[in-house]
């Protein structure tokens, strides 16, 4: 049943909405979409206020074009997490180990995935591929030192 909760504190405001989807694999795949989606809607968000503001005006056409970019950013943005979240959590599942390694397969996996479907050749989806696995891998090992 989904559920949600919302903590703070006086060092940092911490928001920790959880959907339970009954499937520990779909739980962790819904939450980095619905998450990082939410960075990538925002960062636009940023980006429109931003030009608003330097080009002096707003109107309706506007803010629908924002809103329009800020739903495709955030979809696709939050689609790459859902797939890496899903596709590292797989990689635990299958070594039945928790390392580095379940990061960096997931995310080769993700950047060949998201290339692929992307219709790129060859060349740029092992490239992404490999890009894929050095930003989770660097990610990963940066967790560790916090």
């Amino acid at each position: 049943m989904p559920w949600g909760r919302v903590t703070g504190s006086m060092s940092y405001p911490k928001v920790d909405v959880v959907i339970d989807m009954g499937n520990p694999f779909l739980n962790r795949t819904v939450d980095g979409f619905l998450k990082i989606g939410a960075v990538g809607a925002s960062k636009v968000a940023a980006e429109e206020t931003y030009h608003c503001i330097k080009k002096g005006g707003l109107s309706k056409g506007k803010v629908e074009d924002a809103l329009s970019k800020m739903c495709k950013e955030g979809f696709y943005w939050g689609t790459v997490a859902g797939v890496y979240v899903g596709m590292e959590h797989g990689m635990e599942r299958i070594r039945g180990t928790r390392d580095w390694k379940n990061a960096m397969l997931g995310g080769a996996i993700t950047g060949a995935l998201i290339s692929t479907a992307s219709n790129n050749g060859r060349d740029k989806v092992v490239a992404d591929a490999i890009s894929g696995a050095a930003v989770a891998t660097a990610a990963e090992f940066l967790n560790y030192l916090t």
